[in-house]
């Protein structure tokens, strides 16, 4: 059995690589299959967490801590890995396509951060006092952000998914390679369906801010698929 897992997936071809391209492909799989994934299911499943009294207390910043921190250092080690292996006339094979394709994601989604608009609300007021805010007020650039941010995301998982299943075939890598990427990734889907079950995917804007119709969000239909609101009391495991 340790021979099988072992030996590359292609026994008619050599697992033979440099250091620069072995640790190009280790820094990438960290980052998109271990930090960017864990950094989603942050954002997606843990803005209010089992032992907040939500909606008494709002705006539990651990998701957001966890999900900037997990998806900046995804992108140093992203940043790091095409250094290795960059030079002039790179190649056009499937796995550059595709993994050009999950960069240019990547920085789109750094840059979308970055002009995402202002936050407002009562827990970030202008200096005047006034609540207004992108965010708070759900304005058309907030509501864009959130579209394109939530699907352009799902979207770099999915490709990044089959960039490293190219590299892993271009790099013949053995056999429990990827065994371990399967199992890891079916772990993955299991637990987002789990947590999706449980009604964990709450809405952004009343995590922060609670579900009271007098902020203006709440008057905005939640964004992203399988989005919810929860009822007043029923918004954590220790209410359901």
């Amino acid at each position: 059995m340790i021979e099988w897992l072992l030996a590359p997936i292609d026994a008619v071809r050599g697992h033979d690589l440099g250091a620069a391209a072995a640790w190009h492909g280790r820094l990438m799989v960290l980052a998109w299959a271990v930090l960017l994934p864990v950094g989603v299911i942050a954002a997606r499943f843990f803005k209010v967490t089992a032992r907040q009294n939500w909606p008494a207390q709002l705006d539990n910043k651990a998701w957001w801590i966890a999900h900037q921190a997990l998806q900046y250092a995804a992108a140093g080690l992203i940043i790091g890995a095409l250094w290795l292996i960059w030079r002039p006339g790179i190649g056009a094979t499937d796995h550059a396509v595709l993994g050009w394709l999950v960069v240019v994601g990547c920085a789109l989604q750094i840059l979308g951060a970055w002009v995402r608009g202002s936050k407002g609300g009562p827990t970030e007021p202008r200096a005047d006092g006034s609540l207004r805010g992108d965010h708070y007020d759900m304005t058309s650039r907030r509501r864009l952000f959130e579209r394109v941010h939530k699907s352009l995301g799902y979207l770099a998982i999915l490709v990044s998914v089959a960039a490293i299943l190219s590299g892993l075939w271009l790099a013949n890598a053995p056999r429990w390679m990827w065994l371990m990427l399967t199992v890891w990734w079916l772990g993955l889907i299991s637990l987002a369906m789990v947590l999706q079950a449980r009604g964990k995917a709450i809405d952004t804007y009343q995590a922060i801010w609670g579900p009271d119709p007098a902020h203006p969000g709440n008057r905005v239909p939640p964004i992203g698929w399988g989005v919810r609101r929860p009822p007043v009391g029923r918004g954590t495991a220790n209410h359901e």
